[in-house]
């Protein structure tokens, strides 16, 4: 067979294969949204397989094979690498159309340079070798990686309550290329419904800071401590994993009083759990309008609908899905709060629910101001939204309803190195979507104005609204 993976992959239209090659192609990579572990950057990790680097962490695989029906062994269990190499080969034999299987033959073909084989039961054993013979090569390591893919900004994703050594590791190694920064992650003082998790974060807030967290004051003073520290490592931005925005009406006399019932153990009321998160986000928006940071807004995951294998394997293991929750009074509320009282921050909102699309959009558009050009970004595709078709209604959303020549972007949302082939994949889409327009009339042939727009999008847009002009 020829060649599946090539220049020409999901270009369609001569003008979209014209404008991916001289102006998106070899745009450097800023990835704004990432969970690749900062430690295998500082150690500059090597791979003892491509099942360690494919499979250990990828819930979107982990998943497909239940569907399947290969046993939890073959997944996340004690079989082997080439065992489980195998039973992820049977899996993509029938997963076309799913974007796992386009993404993991561009993997092959760009690491590895395997473009002329598909992955299948049949050619797994000659693929899994060759894969790891390339592996065996001391210059195949993280770093290598972020190196071969032009990445030259990368955020990860992190607790406030993690020391950041290993950040700080990676800039003592001087890392040549690219700049890798930290991501103020606070979920967890939200999750109050985790009982004692809550609260032996609390302990780990209290072990870092020094401070007496007894009140709410003390609390906020802490979380405040710890946005001062990941600044001093170059943050710029929260980032907030919801389900729904919070935006109720709240006092602080009584948020204090609902801190201290959970901290006392006392079970709360489900106005008090609404009062208190609806306080915190409005205290993080304040943070991050007080420091310039963007704040990050991932809404609408149902999250470990399987109680049983959320007990056996824990959060992030292949079990969440598209919830279903009130959006848009709830957004709107939260975002004019924030303007009236004038710290509404950049803001980045990604929405996992589909049908949300437009209303979010429309919602954005309310809220920009003449001071930031694009204030108020539409996010990427998301999780179970980062198809070829999630894509595509991503990109119309924003472009009807919104401006399109503002936007800031893809990301890889990943925990896997070689996934940064998705900024290559939306490039494509991206290309492809505006050639077809121009080719059958629906926008002027103009190959400068689309061009720089569309090099802009890849990654100079995300460099200025970042505030990393010297990238």
């Amino acid at each position: 067979m020829g060649s599946y993976i090539n220049d020409r992959f999901l270009l369609n239209s001569k003008k979209g294969y014209r404008l991916y090659r001289k102006y998106a192609r070899d745009m450097p990579i800023f990835d704004y949204h990432s969970h690749l572990p900062a430690g295998e950057i500082a150690e500059n990790k090597r791979f003892r397989s491509i099942t360690e680097l494919w499979l250990a962490h990828d819930h979107y695989k982990w998943r497909a094979m239940r569907t399947c029906g290969v046993q939890e062994r073959f997944i996340t269990g004690d079989a082997g690498d080439f065992e489980k190499f195998m039973a992820f080969a049977t899996t993509i034999v029938q997963m076309p159309r799913n974007p796992l299987y386009q993404w993991c033959h561009m993997e092959l073909a760009t690491f590895f340079g395997i473009d002329n084989i598909l992955l299948s039961p049949e050619t797994a054993e000659l693929i899994y070798n060759r894969c790891n013979s390339f592996l065996e090569d001391s210059n195949f390591t993280t770093r290598k990686i972020l190196e071969k893919m032009n990445v030259k900004t990368l955020f990860t994703t992190d607790d406030p309550v993690d020391d950041l050594s290993h950040h700080r590791a990676i800039r003592n190694a001087g890392v040549s290329g690219v700049e890798v920064l930290p991501t103020f992650r606070p979920d967890n003082a939200l999750k109050i419904e985790d009982g004692e998790g809550f609260l032996n974060w609390i302990e780990k807030l209290v072990y870092v800071t020094g401070i007496d967290v007894s009140g709410l004051n003390g609390f906020l003073d802490a979380l405040k401590r710890r946005h001062d520290y990941f600044d001093s490592f170059g943050c710029r931005a929260s980032d907030h994993g919801i389900d729904r925005p919070y935006s109720s009406e709240f006092d602080e006399r009584r948020v204090d009083e609902i801190f201290k019932k959970l901290l006392s153990r006392k079970k709360l009321s489900s106005e008090e759990a609404e009062e208190y998160k609806s306080f915190m986000m409005y205290f993080f928006a304040s943070l991050n309008a007080e420091k310039g940071w963007v704040m990050q807004l991932h809404i609408g995951a149902s999250r470990n609908n399987n109680t049983r294998y959320f007990r056996l394997l824990g959060p992030d293991s292949g079990f969440d899905s598209i919830g279903d929750y009130p959006m848009a009074d709830r957004l709107v509320r939260f975002l004019d709060r924030l303007d009236i009282d004038g710290i509404l921050p950049k803001m980045v909102i990604f929405n996992l629910n589909p049908s949300d699309n437009e209303l979010i959009v429309s919602i954005i558009g309310s809220f920009q101001g003449g001071d930031r050009p694009g204030k108020l970004q539409y996010g990427p595709a998301w999780w179970f939204n980062d198809t070829k078709r999630g894509i595509i209604n991503q990109l119309n959303a924003l472009s009807e309803l919104g401006v399109l020549g503002k936007f800031i972007g893809m990301v890889t949302d990943s925990r896997s190195f070689l996934s940064f082939v998705r900024h290559d994949y939306f490039r494509r889409i991206l290309c492809n979507m505006i050639g077809e327009e121009i080719e059958s009339g629906d926008l002027p042939d103009n190959e400068d104005l689309f061009g720089n727009m569309i090099s802009n999008i890849c990654y100079r847009n995300a460099v200025n609204y970042f505030s990393m002009e010297s990238s």
